[in-house]
C-alpha cells in the first residue's frame, strides 16, 4: 500500500483505518506539546518534525538528552537517533502498547533519519533519499540536482547511539544512505545535498515529508 496524505482539521475527523502523518510545527509551550506526545501521539501512524521541534519534545516530555538547552551546531546523530528510538519505544506501537505510531521522519539541513518498527513499512531507502533530494530540488527551485549548487556538509562519520554502545558509522559516497537496527527499530540515514543559495525555503520541511511518503510503502495492522 503506498502511503498517500488527507488533510484533516481534527483527530475526529479521521475514518478508522487510515493511516494518519502528522507534521510537526515549532512551540513553545511545554505541557502542550507533552500532551500531545501522550494524546495524539497514539492516534497517529507518521510523525515529521525538525531539530528544534525533536529537542523541544524531548526537553517537554523528560525523554533522551533533554537537558541540553540547544544544538551545538550539526545536530548531533547518535543523540537524534537515541531520542527517536526513544518516541517508538515509549511511545510508538508495541505488543504491550495500543499506538499507531510506526514510522518518523526526520530532518534537518544537512540530513535526514527515517526510523521505522519493523514489520509496519518497506522502501524506506527510497523514501528518505527522496526526502533528502527534494530538499536541493526545490530550495534551488531546480528539477533535478544541480551540482554546482549544492554542497554536501553531512558529518562524515558519527555514532549511531550515545545512550548504548553504538555503532561508528563513516559514509561512503558510493552507498549514501546507511541503516542500521536496534530493538526493533530500523533507521536509514541519508546526507542531503544542500543548497548554497537557496531560493524557496517556505514550507520545504511539509515537502520532504511528503516527499518521503509517497515513496513509503505502509503495511496495515488494522
Amino acid at each position: 500500500v503506498v502511503a498517500s496524505c488527507r488533510v484533516v482539521t481534527s483527530i475526529s475527523d479521521i475514518p478508522t483505518g487510515i493511516p494518519v502523518h502528522l507534521e510537526l510545527a515549532s512551540m513553545t509551550n511545554r505541557e502542550l506539546m507533552s500532551s500531545i506526545v501522550h494524546q495524539v501521539f497514539p492516534v497517529v501512524t507518521s510523525l515529521g518534525l525538525n531539530e528544534q521541534e525533536l529537542l523541544f519534545l524531548t526537553q517537554s516530555a523528560s525523554g533522551p538528552h533533554s537537558s541540553l538547552s540547544s544544538w551545538n551546531g550539526v545536530p548531533d546523530v547518535g543523540m537524534v537517533s537515541d531520542i527517536l528510538f526513544w518516541i517508538l519505544k515509549e511511545h510508538g506501537r508495541s505488543k504491550s502498547r495500543a499506538s499507531d505510531l510506526t514510522r518518523i521522519h526526520f530532518h534537518t539541513l544537512v540530513y535526514h533519519i527515517l526510523a521505522t518498527v519493523d514489520g509496519h513499512w518497506a522502501n524506506q531507502l527510497a523514501a528518505v533519499a527522496a526526502g533528502a533530494r527534494v530538499a536541493g530540488t526545490q530550495a534551488c527551485a531546480t528539477e533535478t540536482i544541480d551540482t554546482s549548487r549544492v554542497s554536501l556538509r553531512a558529518p562524515q562519520e558519527f555514532m549511531t547511539s550515545h545512550s548504548e554502545a553504538g555503532s561508528r558509522i563513516v559514509l561512503n559516497p558510493n552507498k549514501p544512505v546507511v541503516e542500521w537496527h536496534r530493538e526493533g527499530i530500523s533507521f536509514h540515514f541519508t546526507p542531503v545535498l544542500v543548497c548554497k543559495d537557496p531560493i524557496r525555503t517556505v514550507g520545504l520541511g511539509d515537502a520532504i515529508s511528503a516527499e518521503g511518503l509517497f515513496y513509503s510503502e505502509v503495511h496495515p495492522h488494522y
